[in-house]
């Protein structure tokens, strides 16, 4: 699944002056809304939370270079947002979702927050990594309202109130390098090449990758480029001469095309996997796609939209339903997961009687085995941890739903289990 996350430290930086000149405009608006009352059923309830609703915020990328993900995610939100108010809604109040679309503009996106944040209680939707980490200092001083984004860095960790679902970039690339030894043969002394992004994701997966390695005996032979490099041609020769038995890719989609596509033809024939961030079912109608479903894994936080479970099929009718002309993929999962998860949390805030942003932080950390429905249980309880130490191994398939099947389901490696995530 396309994510994120390719922007360099100095655009971040830029970014987080742009927010401290946005919020100093808004400051006193969100003061003002911040007074908590009693509201129907004497549930306290504060900013973004009346009688009647329940707003959430919703930044995406519908224009952008994430357009595809951000209508998949938004759609299944807006999907699960239908269904719950048609069964009541949540505490009496119907789920209404407020969304922004910021084109994977950083400007739009900070604007964005800084427009919706004093109208909603919380957001089940923030593609954009390094945006997130623009305005997490505000979040966690002055706003305190929930954020579940779509994006698994690890700089993402900590905050009580920014919660990654499931397993981080480093934890991932480690259980993908367990896969690649375990399943495909890497042994001791091998040498192991890394195609990453320059930046936030590909440093973090580089992390999980070096920690593998040490663990297991291999060698990791680097090849970093730039989220503007889509001909991999230089480091399939590079990667070829240097010997490597295997290869993990911490790149987008087009970059990953490119490198299954030159090996194949150069007939460097070793595994290949990427992170989740590094495929797309589109690439199968391409010319790569031969290649891709002959010798391409992708490691999954969950299992795909096109897997098995109960849940899964229900989706898929469920959305097949509501958006007959759409293609399924794995943004719809990760989409009605993060605004699922909100939606626990916002019940056992009803429970309690307390709908204010504390109310539903405090009642998001006492969820500790929420099943997904998609092969992963997660664990909500500590703010520095990812909800998910369990990745899923998927392989490219034309003729599955989604265009991805399961090879090996949700596991935790020895080394994640022993991993210092973001350490």
């Amino acid at each position: 699944m396309t994510t994120p996350h390719q922007i360099t430290r100095t655009t971040a930086a830029t970014l987080a002056a742009l927010l401290a000149l946005t919020a100093a405009g808004c400051s006193s608006k969100a003061k003002d809304t911040k007074d908590d009352k009693a509201g129907a059923g004497g549930v306290k309830t504060g900013q973004g939370v009346t009688d009647k609703t329940i707003k959430l915020g919703v930044l995406t990328d519908m224009t952008g270079v994430y357009a595809s993900l951000g209508k998949s995610v938004t759609q299944a939100q807006q999907l699960y947002a239908k269904q719950t108010n048609a069964d009541g809604g949540i505490c009496g109040r119907k789920v209404e979702l407020v969304v922004r679309d910021h084109g994977y503009d950083p400007q739009k996106a900070v604007s964005g927050y800084t427009e919706l944040s004093p109208q909603v209680l919380g957001f089940a939707q923030f593609i954009g990594s390094p945006f997130v980490a623009a305005v997490k200092q505000r979040v966690e001083g002055q706003d305190k309202g929930l954020v579940i984004p779509q994006a698994w860095s690890a700089s993402l960790l900590g905050s009580p109130y920014i919660r990654v679902i499931g397993n981080t970039y480093d934890v991932e690339t480690i259980n993908a390098i367990d896969f690649l030894t375990k399943d495909k043969g890497l042994k001791k002394g091998d040498k192991i090449g890394h195609v990453y992004f320059e930046g936030d994701y590909g440093e973090n997966a580089l992390a999980g990758a070096q920690y593998a390695a040490e663990k297991a005996g291999l060698t990791v032979v680097e090849q970093k480029i730039k989220p503007t490099d889509n001909d991999m041609t230089a480091q399939v020769t590079a990667l070829k001469k240097a010997g490597v038995k295997g290869v993990v890719i911490s790149a987008g989609p087009r970059q990953a095309a490119s490198f299954v596509g030159v090996a194949a033809a150069v007939k460097l024939q070793v595994p290949i996997i990427g992170n989740n961030s590094a495929f797309s079912p589109q690439l199968l109608a391409t010319q790569a796609g031969p290649a891709l479903m002959k010798n391409y894994y992708i490691a999954n936080p969950t299992e795909p939209i096109g897997t098995g479970t109960p849940a899964a099929k229900k989706l898929v009718a469920d959305y097949k339903a509501a958006y007959p002309s759409d293609a399924l993929d794995n943004g719809v999962v990760a989409g009605w997961t993060a605004v699922s998860v909100f939606g626990e949390a916002l019940k056992k805030a009803c429970t309690s009687k307390d709908l204010t942003r504390e109310g539903v932080g405090k009642a998001l950390l006492t969820i500790n085995a929420y099943d997904s429905g998609f092969g992963t249980t997660h664990d909500f309880s500590d703010p520095k941890a990812p909800s998910s130490r369990q990745t899923v191994i998927l392989r490219p398939d034309k003729k599955v739903t989604g265009g991805t099947k399961v090879v090996r389901e949700a596991e935790v490696s020895e080394a994640a289990k022993s991993f210092t995530v973001g350490g």
